[in-house]
């Protein structure tokens, strides 16, 4: 068989501030034949995360930071198109974390089968992906929400936040959604189906405008932005509020501390639960995740959009948009 050569994106150099095309390098590899028990992939969609921001700072963290040199790592889903593993046949589709490549042979570890039955494959990197069962798990097993109760969210329209703007839906909350744009409002309001959404960037007052749509307080917040919506959040947040903590994007590419809210000491008066978390502690309840979608989207209560960006050498462009607010729900790159 002829050999395959393969572009990759490797981290160049760890970004200050907001990544540049700079602190990435596009790489062509030529792949090795298949030995027993291998695989070869390839990739048809590969995501682009928030998270993998933390992971091109040298750093302790949850997960290990990026190398220099070396191929960046992320979610995709591929095709098996040849194999010599007793698991995988040719034909299928696989769910893994060896992305920004086009090709590659694994032995098999960290590849999932996935079920396109549910949803297209595309969509186990967005709504029923990581991004989903983010929303799923940190909003049900931390906000605990109720019917009647409000819940905000903050960048409503991204890849977990519009999903949790629907299983607070189908919980029956009445839902509030913050995003930058107003295409953002017309699609939280007329598609996904929240109760108010607006657009942090037309107002100078924070709090004041998130006041007008929450007359009654906030029992939920889920916090993907922190910095300024976490504050205003607490200013509104009823007693024994909860907040599940996703992510705090609006900090992610600050070279300097940022401050932090003023008002933190609301947490005690008002009895507040702030908890972070990390959708891989639950990767064991993906059964579950799984179950309740494939319920929810028969029944035509799960919508989803997708940003899609061609060519793994546009993946650098496709990452940076996501801190410039250029997503509206997942964004992917198309291989």
């Amino acid at each position: 068989m002829t050999p395959i050569t393969s572009r990759e994106i490797r981290l160049r150099r760890r970004p200050v501030g907001l990544p540049s095309a700079e602190d990435f390098a596009l790489a062509t590899v030529t792949l090795p034949a298949l030995g027993d028990g291998d695989v070869l992939v390839k990739n048809l969609y590969m995501s682009v995360d928030p998270y993998m921001r933390g992971r091109m700072i040298d750093r302790k963290s949850y997960t290990p930071p990026f190398a220099l040199g070396e191929v960046l790592q992320g979610g995709a889903v591929g095709a098996v198109i040849e194999s010599k593993h007793s698991q995988f046949q040719v034909g299928d589709t696989v769910l893994h974390g060896l992305g920004w490549r086009e090709y590659f042979v694994s032995d098999g570890k960290g590849l999932t089968a996935i079920d396109p039955t549910i949803a297209p494959v595309q969509s186990f990197l967005g709504a029923v992906g990581m991004p989903g069962q983010t929303a799923y798990f940190g909003l049900l097993d931390i906000g605990q929400p109720q019917a009647g109760e409000t819940v905000f969210v903050s960048a409503a329209a991204g890849a977990v936040g519009s999903m949790v703007c629907q299983f607070a839906k189908i919980k029956g909350c009445r839902v509030v959604g913050s995003v930058g744009s107003q295409a953002k409002i017309d699609w939280l309001l007329n598609e996904v189906g929240v109760d108010a959404a607006f657009n942090y960037k037309e107002t100078n007052d924070l709090k004041a405008e998130l006041g007008k749509h929450c007359p009654n307080g906030i029992d939920i917040y889920f916090e993907n932005v922190g910095g300024e919506h976490l504050e205003a959040a607490l200013a509104h947040m009823n007693n024994y509020g909860r907040i599940p903590a996703c992510g705090m994007i609006s900090q992610y590419n600050a070279t300097a501390a940022t401050p932090a809210p003023t008002n933190l000491g609301l947490i005690v008066g008002k009895r507040i639960k702030l908890q972070g978390f990390i959708v891989s502690d639950q990767r064991a309840r993906a059964p579950e995740f799984y179950a309740d979608m494939r319920q929810w989207i028969a029944a035509g209560q799960i919508k989803w959009h997708e940003t899609v960006v061609e060519g793994i050498e546009n993946a650098p462009n496709a990452f940076r948009g996501l801190f410039t607010g250029e997503n509206m729900g997942k964004m992917l790159v198309k291989l």
